[in-house]
């Protein structure tokens, strides 16, 4: 029974390489299922704008807005100085007016 058949050998040599490319191909297929989950894992990008985006101002728009401010703020400069001068008239009619009432409530 030690006599070895030459077709024997031949055979278990073939499961042996069988019964290993069958590990190695199972691997393959596992490494391939993983590369799959992780790319199905992986977040989408997020998807381009499609709306329009507006330009910016032009030089002249803003020379008219630094126009507009100028002027607004020169306006503003002529309302306080205004202002200024009716509360001063105000403060020099009320001064007036007292020094009369003391004269008046004295000349009693």
């Amino acid at each position: 029974m030690t006599e070895t058949n030459p077709a024997l050998e031949r055979a278990e040599a073939a499961v042996k390489e069988a019964s290993t490319d069958t590990a190695a191909v199972q691997l393959a297929f596992a490494a391939m299922e993983l590369a799959k989950l992780a790319q199905q894992q992986q977040p989408a990008p997020p998807p381009a704008c499609n709306h329009q985006h507006k330009q910016g101002r032009s030089a002249g728009e803003w020379i008219g807005i630094a126009c507009a401010v100028c002027v607004g703020g020169v306006g503003i400069a002529f309302a306080s100085l205004a202002l200024a001068i009716l509360g001063g008239v105000a403060a020099i009619v009320v001064l007036v007016l007292r020094d009369m009432w003391r004269d008046m409530q004295k000349g009693r």
